[in-house]
């Protein structure tokens, strides 16, 4: 019997994004302006939320926590991207492999429970606006941020570490531009069926019981939005929620796009782009709409440059 070459490698090779030559340059070009784009909307935010007193709300702190995120997740992934457009060989060591692997399930995991704990507070908000403050208080809000972010640590870990304790086969090429978990199972030598297992039945209940929340939150809400008599009401429900339904939408759009393929037109490649759309851009889309679309910010951010302008005299 023929035995197999058991290793623990000191690196892995990404596939990258893609393979041809003459794309590198513009995709750095493209991918950097997104990066950039992502930091400066997503720290401004975080920083807008915190200073400015008329943003003290339970909303904003749910968007504070959603910036934190979504720069995160995309810190973790785009700067390595980067240096692999630039370099020859796009190689990430065996440690910061397992280290990009457990903050990038960390981070994402994290955001499907922060968008479904947003979508109770739009419930709270338009559904009991009169026991609001009562009902969405800083205990409460903590414990809505707090445990998505204990569980998804305990996710990351148990993936992370039960991954990387594992001895690997053969290649040490991941064929995607980041270290996910997906691609990495098939590359371990011992039997992965238990791994392949936990990750199917975490996805799934990720995935379902935050969607279930943010479904039935909205569907309770366009309930009420049917029952008011004004159509003013009717209009200021709807603004008051329209940012994080867009956002929302966009984020399980593209995760639903992946996960209802057809197995006869799924691939790596088709995953690589549903990665790179809510691992890179939808982090740079979810400030702009929400400075976009709402008043409240655009007016924040005018008070702070007019503060700042005020200092500067």
């Amino acid at each position: 019997m023929e035995q197999k070459n058991l290793t623990m490698p000191t690196a892995f090779i990404l596939m990258g994004v893609t393979r041809q030559h003459e794309l590198q340059l513009p995709l750095f070009c493209l991918f950097f302006s997104i990066y950039m784009i992502t930091v400066v909307g997503n720290l401004g935010m975080v920083i807008l939320t915190q200073v400015d007193p008329h943003l003290h709300t339970p909303m904003y702190f749910f968007i504070k926590h959603l910036a934190f995120i979504d720069l995160g997740n995309s810190t973790v992934i785009c700067p390595k991207m980067l240096v692999n457009f630039v370099v020859d060989a796009n190689i990430i060591s065996y440690y910061a492999c397992a280290t990009q692997l457990a903050f990038f399930l960390m981070f994402i995991i994290s955001e499907f429970f922060i968008l479904s704990a947003m979508a109770y507070d739009r419930y709270v908000a338009i559904c009991n606006p009169l026991l609001y403050n009562v009902i969405m208080s800083p205990r409460l809000c903590l414990l809505l941020v707090g445990i998505p972010y204990l569980y998804s640590t305990f996710q990351a870990l148990l993936f992370t570490i039960k991954i990387f304790t594992l001895p690997f086969c053969g290649s040490n090429i991941i064929n995607h531009f980041y270290c996910d978990d997906v691609p990495l199972v098939p590359m371990l030598c011992s039997d992965s069926q238990e791994i392949e297992l936990l990750i199917i039945l975490f996805s799934a209940f990720n995935l379902i019981s935050s969607l279930l929340v943010v479904l039935l939150s909205y569907t309770l809400i366009l309930l009420a939005i049917c029952r008011m008599n004004s159509a003013e009401g009717r209009k200021k429900a709807f603004s008051t929620c329209g940012s994080h339904l867009t956002v929302v939408v966009v984020f399980y759009g593209s995760l639903l796009f992946m996960y209802l393929q057809p197995k006869s037109t799924h691939s790596f490649e088709t995953d690589k782009m549903a990665s790179v759309f809510y691992t890179l851009v939808i982090p740079m889309l979810n400030p702009l709409i929400y400075s976009l679309r709402n008043k409240e910010v655009k007016n924040a951010l005018y008070r702070v440059f007019k503060n700042q302008c005020k200092l500067c005299m």
